[in-house]
């Protein structure tokens, strides 16, 4: 008797046009290609010089992003851009997205660019974002984006899939960024190598939620994350009516998170599956609070930290760096006050995009510093000097380290007992 499917064999299977489970190879359909600043140089070459390709094949359905390092912090990295911008007039490229517009993920989700139940493929590994709208969002090498570039399509191996299962509801002063991180302290960083990881449970939480949670599955190794939502929900979602996993669909392993009793989680130096109860670090000191990344960046984030910061200073012995994820979040944050409050409290804010994550400018660390950040990545080196540390934790836990100084759990510090998911 044939199984039923998971929720990346379905996608898979429609994206290839026949039946495929995992350990297959398959040539799919890219909904939508997408590469960034740092990458697309190098994307362009192999499409034209080594494949020998001179154009995309659907201007459509490839999107390109300036926003690693924007604004461009030095000559290079300026030209590196012009060439995107070239690349996009002479391909009449339909969604390019200039410096200010925001992190390359946030704006394929506000903008509708990534899709439910369509492959979309990036440049950047934290292409697994997509997920949490339904589709298998993935990220590959240059040479693998040049292809779909050239030709719409990508091949790939089906991958097995780890079950994750949400029980119970987020506590007060805890969020989705601590739920992933006790699963990325529990199955270590090659937890679910070329897996994909379903997500079920998470359909209850917010977009922005859903969104931190998968995103973070990149740092399990994992091919992709996505959201189950009861098929009963789809219609509600907008989402198609085939995209739920079969109810007797084969998983290679199962975990279950607990979120009642959960507290807050920090990955500490120098690997994100260095994962700790806040209450085992509180009290390191750190010089620099960073909220923003692809990761944390969003308008529900910047709103979690300003509730904790409203009436309030943050401690004169640190700088906190506010980065917002887009240029959507940034207007909607000044419409309702988040973004004053933030600036009240002594906040710096730049401009939307990666920010200070990959250590190449907008908050470089010297050595002997220590960083509190909400991004993904913490390993050595990433964030500037190799001789600095990173910690990292929700935008909460974030935001009570820089009132404080030093590491904090945010229970303790909260100015009420209203539930911040």
């Amino acid at each position: 008797m044939t199984r039923g499917l998971t929720l990346a064999e379905k996608i898979i299977s429609r994206a290839s046009g026949q039946e495929v489970r995992a350990g297959d190879l398959a040539v799919v359909r890219v909904g939508m290609a997408m590469s960034v600043d740092s990458i697309a140089p190098s994307v362009i070459k192999v499409m034209r010089q080594e494949l020998g390709v001179p154009h995309v094949a659907d201007p459509k359905r490839v999107a390109l992003f300036v926003d690693h390092v924007a604004p461009a912090c030095n000559i290079s990295t300026a030209e590196g851009q012009a060439e995107v911008r070239r690349f996009v007039r002479e391909e009449g490229i339909a969604h390019f997205y200039d410096v200010g517009t925001g992190v390359c993920h946030q704006v394929m989700i506000e903008h509708g660019l990534a899709r439910p139940g369509e492959v979309v493929v990036g440049s950047d590994s934290h292409s697994t974002s997509y997920g949490a709208i339904g589709a298998f969002g993935t990220g590959m090498g240059a040479t693998d984006i040049a292809l779909a570039f050239a030709t719409g399509k990508i091949w790939l191996r089906v991958p097995e899939s780890l079950r994750v299962d949400l029980v119970g509801s987020l506590p007060a002063g805890v969020m989705s960024k601590d739920a992933v991180l006790q699963l990325i302290g529990r199955l270590g960083i090659d937890g679910a190598t070329y897996m994909s990881v379903e997500v079920h449970g998470a359909h209850t939480l917010s977009l922005a939620s859903r969104i931190s949670f998968v995103c973070m599955t990149t740092e399990l190794g994992a091919k992709a994350g996505m959201v189950a939502f009861p098929r009963q929900l789809l219609d509600q979602r907008g989402m198609p009516d085939w995209l739920f996993p079969d109810e007797d669909a084969v998983y290679a392993r199962s975990e279950t998170i607990q979120l009642d009793g959960l507290e807050p989680q920090v990955a500490c130096p120098d690997d994100v599956d260095n994962v700790h109860p806040v209450s085992e670090v509180a009290g390191t000191r750190i010089d620099q609070v960073f909220l923003g990344t692809c990761t944390n960046g969003r308008l529900e984030d910047l709103q979690a930290a300003a509730r904790m910061l409203r009436g309030r200073r943050v401690s004169s012995q640190v700088r906190m760096i506010v980065i917002p994820a887009s240029d959507t979040v940034l207007r909607d944050a000044v419409g309702d006050g988040t973004l004053a409050t933030l600036l009240d409290a002594g906040a710096t804010v730049g401009t939307p995009g990666c920010g200070p994550c990959i250590g190449r400018h907008m908050g470089v660390l010297a050595a002997g510093e220590a960083c509190f950040s909400t991004g993904n990545r913490n390993f050595r080196g990433r964030m500037g000097s190799p001789e600095a540390d990173i910690y990292i934790g929700s935008p909460l836990t974030a935001a009570a380290t820089a009132l404080t100084g030093v590491i904090t759990d945010p229970r303790e510090v909260m100015p009420n007992k209203a539930a911040h998911r």
